[in-house]
């Protein structure tokens, strides 16, 4: 076997922007934080000039990507709300009405029957823990594994109705224009 690494394939996974421009790198770093952070922070887990990366975090702050936090120092973080608009206006420009439709009916068939299993309208609702012991069929991590379905199915419900929605009014907009 060779010493010589493979330049084939994606980047390594601990660096998956390394060959990319700064912005993307930037980008990316946003997509990775959960805190706000600074943009002297950012600059270092990046690589680039601090003055670099508060001019690209002032223009993703503009376009709602990145919610800048005023304070000493200024930190920003991912704008989650802008990336659940993004992926509504995919679905909606992905799919018709009809297929958002079906996804909504198949859904909440999906949600109904944990509701009836669980006799709950939330997860949150339910003692998992009560519910494995006093069942001879579920134990606690199948009881975890639906929890974890059952709330991705509501959050999934939520984004395909909303999408739905905003293709129906477009639509709508369309026929009557």
């Amino acid at each position: 076997m060779s010493d010589i690494a493979s330049t084939d394939g994606p980047p390594a996974f601990d660096d998956p922007f390394s060959g990319d421009d700064v912005e993307q790198r930037i980008y990316g770093t946003i997509l990775q934080i959960r805190d706000p952070t600074t943009a002297s922070a950012i600059a270092e887990q990046v690589e680039c000039d601090p003055k670099t990366a508060r001019k690209y975090l002032r223009w993703f702050a503009d376009l709602g990507i990145v919610t800048r936090h005023n304070g000493h120092p200024t930190t920003y973080e991912r704008n989650d709300a802008y990336f659940q608009w993004r992926r509504i206006n995919q679905l909606a420009a992905d799919h018709s009405v009809e297929e958002l439709q079906a996804h909504v009916r198949e859904l909440t068939t999906r949600i109904s029957d944990y509701e009836d299993a669980y006799d709950a309208a939330t997860p949150a609702a339910v003692d998992a823990v009560a519910m494995a012991e006093a069942s001879d069929e579920r134990t606690i991590d199948a009881v975890y594994s639906d929890f974890a379905d059952w709330a991705t199915a509501r959050e999934a419900r939520g984004r395909y109705e909303r999408a739905r929605q905003q293709r129906a009014s477009a639509d709508g907009e369309q026929a009557s224009g």
